[in-house]
């Protein structure tokens, strides 16, 4: 097979949880070059719609949906919406997130349970529905956003985030029990790890540290609007047939130094 047919997302079907904005919005618009019909849910259904209208100015087929990924039924109405309207799901980009910043001993409880309810719960709701149509397909590739917190510890002047390290951790296991599980199915699962790009979700962590980071990042520089993408479309396409369970680092070498 050509190389470029190996990348190609032509006709495929993606579905991208918190696809308004931040790093969902770049690998919604890394698909849509690839070729791929695009749906993007989250609570703040006009943030998807806004991106959803700018893909379709380019030919893109997109769908934009509300969705809190922490709730069953929301979740379910996704997945059938989806089917609906084209009939199979090829892709599933669990990205949608939550964080809260505090010592642990300050941490509320509501706090903790808000950010393992999005981005652990989340997952494995959006997982569990869609899995089920990638089961029947006998094919399908699952993507779990993780981040290089969910490693180990971090410096609590830089991230005091205990629920969202631990959510992330969480996020890697998870990605490679699922892929030991639904492997006989013909279904990929992995998870990406990005290091520190600027978006809503990392603002103050970058204000605040951003000299810190730098420091400890051997390419020198925050990610990119682009830098996303080909991991996004590798793990998506047929050129990652062969490559399951695993995460991917995408952090300009942070993660090297420890």
């Amino acid at each position: 097979m050509h190389i470029q047919e190996l990348f190609n997302l032509k006709d495929k079907t993606a579905i991208i949880t918190g696809g308004g904005r931040g790093l969902g919005e770049q690998i919604a618009k890394a698909y849509a070059e690839a070729g791929a019909n695009i749906v993007l849910c989250s609570r703040k259904v006009d943030a998807c719609q806004t991106v959803s209208d700018e893909l379709q100015k380019s030919g893109t087929k997109t769908l934009a949906l509300s969705c809190d990924v922490t709730k069953e039924e929301d979740v379910k109405k996704v997945v059938r919406k989806t089917m609906e309207t084209f009939g199979r799901i090829d892709i599933l980009v669990n990205n949608s997130g939550a964080t809260w910043g505090a010592p642990a001993v300050e941490m509320p409880l509501e706090a903790w349970e808000k950010v393992i309810d999005v981005n652990v719960t989340g997952t494995f709701l959006m997982s569990k529905a869609a899995g089920e149509v990638m089961i029947e397909q006998k094919a399908g590739k699952i993507i779990n956003i993780a981040s290089v917190a969910g490693f180990g510890g971090t410096d609590p002047k830089l991230m005091d985030t205990i629920g969202y390290n631990t959510s992330k951790g969480a996020v890697m296991t998870f990605t490679k029990d699922l892929a030991v599980k639904w492997g006989r199915y013909n279904i990929n699962v992995n998870a990406i790890a990005p290091g520190f790009f600027p978006t809503k979700l990392s603002k103050v962590i970058i204000e605040q540290g951003g000299d810190q980071i730098l420091e400890r990042t051997p390419l020198s520089r925050f990610g990119s609007e682009d830098d996303l993408k080909g991991a996004a479309v590798f793990l998506a396409s047929k050129a990652a047939d062969f490559v399951t369970g695993d995460t991917v680092v995408v952090d300009g070498g942070t993660h090297a130094l420890t």
